[in-house]
């Protein structure tokens, strides 16, 4: 008699746990439906915020699909960068002034190093703006204010960085302390460059 009350009692308490998970299934369910839209919609006012940033004479931005060649993408992941997406920077006539690059340094100190930068179709860097960063606090986390306005309205194929002090435009003081935020900022901002010079030349990209 008790083997039958207590397989029974088990049954309901089995029974019961059932339908809590399934009515908790089905709340987070209907919550992420109630979310997704507002999500969506504030992701990309973000992002067009961080385009408008860098590319401030844009009137609007497109993104674009694109491909890279083997040799490019091999040479990219060497240095720890990965390109996100790619963006047309419209004048208010529609026509292209530049582009708006997403890329992501992989080996900075404290995780991936994520950033927007715009670049005219004459090679002129207006800017970076860092969306993600997890470095030393007071080190690498100067990043955004000590390296990113070195970037700016520079002209160069690609940039170094120096810790004796920068002779060009295309050398970026250093942090100090912060050397690997340095180089992964400056390696992610030189693939980026990268990617929109084959942009720029018309190749490897495609709607």
């Amino acid at each position: 008699m008790n083997s039958n009350k207590d397989i029974a009692v088990m049954l309901k308490e089995a029974g019961i746990l059932f339908a809590i998970t399934l009515l908790s299934g089905l709340i987070l369910g209907f919550v992420y439906e109630l979310t997704k839209e507002p999500i969506r919609i504030q992701e990309e006012r973000a992002i067009q915020e961080a385009c408008s940033e860098v590319f401030e004479s844009a009137a609007q931005f497109e993104e674009i699909t694109y491909t890279l060649s083997g040799e490019l993408s091999q040479e990219l992941t060497a240095d720890g960068v990965e390109i996100g997406s790619v963006f047309e920077a419209l004048g208010t006539d529609g026509g292209l002034l530049g582009y708006v690059v997403q890329t992501t340094s992989t080996e900075g100190y404290g995780g991936n190093i994520v950033l927007y930068m715009g670049v005219t179709l004459e090679g002129t860097l207006n800017g970076i703006s860092i969306l993600e960063i997890a470095e030393t606090p007071g080190l690498g986390m100067k990043a955004e204010d000590e390296l990113a306005p070195q970037f700016q309205n520079k002209q160069a194929a690609a940039f170094t960085y120096t810790k004796t002090g920068s002779a060009s435009d295309s050398e970026i003081d250093a942090i100090s302390g912060a050397t690997i935020t340095t180089e992964a900022v400056t390696n992610a901002v030189n693939g980026g460059l990268k990617t929109v010079e084959v942009l720029r030349q018309g190749g490897e990209s495609g709607e």
